[in-house]
């Protein structure tokens, strides 16, 4: 066997097990109307599908890095493919919306076991030499990811049904489990992280707590003890989260980082970048189907100029951002965001044509694509090089967390000014949710400015693991 075997396995099965769960963040946006016609779903439920993926998969994202490093690498992503492959067949084997969002949340378990581990053991495996480029294909896979998610649901949908969708991931799961057994050396570092239950416990139930009575209020009322007890809970929640947080000797989420005001400003501008941009697709997507008819792969194909832009953008943006810095591209970037949804939400009507569309799309995929670029760079220069993975997975999270959060505000607004019942209704309330969007996505752009200046970052140096049989 070729010396390079080993190297080339680990690379395949974890840009394939990445680009699974990558895919699976808007897979789903373009099967929404299906999934609300068969299941008989209303707007509640359709925002649970999406996140119950996302919410699970942002919370447990740092435990399942540490769960590898205390049972090994290579057992921690099997166990999380494996649970990713049996939810996605109950997914499809949902008979209601309430299964399908249990079942998209065991995806999310899995999804947080496997997307770290896949990062951490390509950087293992591969010479300090070659590590860069790697990882640079690595991260371009799940960019392809994200940018196909959209087509690859509306095709699917529309060739045969919402379910396969789901029934793909099965097949690639059940050849990467034994591959990954057979293939990957077991890694273990030499200090093993302790896991920090007590914070993990009260932060999922604190943002569980907030999105259950966000995404309640219109139909139960903001008032009602249900809609308020779950918000009051929730943020009492995730205050004994900081509190527990800072006391512990191993917390979940280091405090002490964000004493950094380059670091705290930009995980909060990944939140609201985040909370502005998943919000809008959510419903954009549901938009050109239920307002325009579009076909679920037509809605996938017209969103191309969107998701997909970043890919155009990036080897542009990546040389750029080390000769100016992060933070004017990141400014440039969430200006044009912002632009984008705004002219959307200019000019949307039962009536405008797509052709009017496609300069907010491109907008909003320029801006996204100078956003994600220099992201990290600015998060890892800005955080201390000894929590460099630390730093990078709370970043991530920050990011989920946003896109939870976009969903269920901006479907409030949606559902308190419009509906699905008519399309101008269904337009009555897209426009002054965009709104909401764009006026979060400046925000974010505020918290550009906060960054610092453009300085040398040095490369953080990945641990070398100990390998075991």
């Amino acid at each position: 066997m070729s010396r390079h075997a080993p190297l080339l396995w680990t690379f395949v099965v974890t840009s394939l097990a990445a680009f699974m769960v990558s895919l699976d963040n808007l897979v789903v946006s373009t099967a929404l109307p299906s999934i609300r016609a068969d299941l008989g779903a209303g707007l509640e439920g359709l925002e649970w599908t999406v996140n119950a993926y996302t919410l699970t998969f942002g919370v447990l994202l740092l435990t399942g890095a540490a769960l590898g490093e205390r049972y090994g690498r290579r057992r921690t992503l099997v166990a999380g493919l494996a649970l990713f492959t049996v939810s996605s067949a109950l997914a499809a084997l949902a008979p209601g919306i309430g299964a399908l969002v249990a079942a998209r949340a065991a995806q999310g378990v899995g999804a947080a076991l496997v997307m770290p581990l896949t990062l951490t053991i390509l950087s293992a495996a591969v010479p300090p030499q070659r590590r860069g480029a790697a990882l640079g294909v690595w991260g371009a896979v799940t960019g392809i990811a994200i940018a196909v998610g959209p087509l690859v649901g509306g095709a699917v949908v529309e060739g045969w049904a919402w379910q396969w969708i789901f029934w793909l991931n099965v097949p690639i799961g059940l050849v990467l489990v034994p591959v990954a057994l057979l293939r990957l050396p077991e890694q273990r570092t030499s200090g093993r992280r302790a896991l920090d239950l007590p914070g993990l416990a009260l932060a999922t139930l604190g943002l569980v707590g907030l999105v259950l009575g966000l995404v309640r209020g219109n139909g139960h009322g903001w008032t009602s003890a249900g809609v308020l007890g779950s918000l009051a809970a929730g943020a009492l929640l995730l205050l004994a989260f900081v509190a527990w947080e800072a006391r512990t000797a191993e917390p979940m989420v280091p405090l002490g980082m964000f004493r950094s005001r380059g670091y705290t400003a930009a995980n909060v501008l990944s939140l609201l970048f985040s909370f502005g941009v998943f919000g809008s697709i959510f419903l954009l997507a549901q938009f050109l189907q239920t307002v325009q008819g579009s076909s679920p792969f037509e809605a996938g194909l017209k969103t191309l100029p969107w998701t997909a832009m970043p890919l155009l953008v990036a080897p542009v943006a990546g040389p750029l951002s080390d000769r100016v810095g992060g933070r004017p591209l990141l400014l440039v970037g969430l200006v044009l965001q912002a632009a984008g949804l705004g002219w959307f939400a200019a000019t949307l009507s039962t009536s405008v044509s797509y052709a009017a569309q496609v300069p907010a799309f491109v907008l909003a995929g320029i801006g996204m694509g100078l956003v994600f670029v220099p992201l990290a760079s600015v998060v890892l220069g800005a955080a201390d090089p000894a929590y460099a993975g630390v730093a990078s997975g709370t970043n991530t999270t920050f990011r989920e967390i946003g896109g939870v959060f976009g969903v269920a505000v901006l479907g409030t607004v949606f559902s308190s000014t419009g509906g699905y019942g008519s399309p101008q209704a269904f337009v009555d309330g897209i426009v002054p949710a965009l709104w909401v969007g764009v006026a979060v996505v400046l925000a974010a752009a505020a918290c550009a400015v906060l960054l610092p200046g453009r300085r040398a970052t040095a490369v953080v140096p990945v641990g070398e693991p100990v390998l075991a049989a």
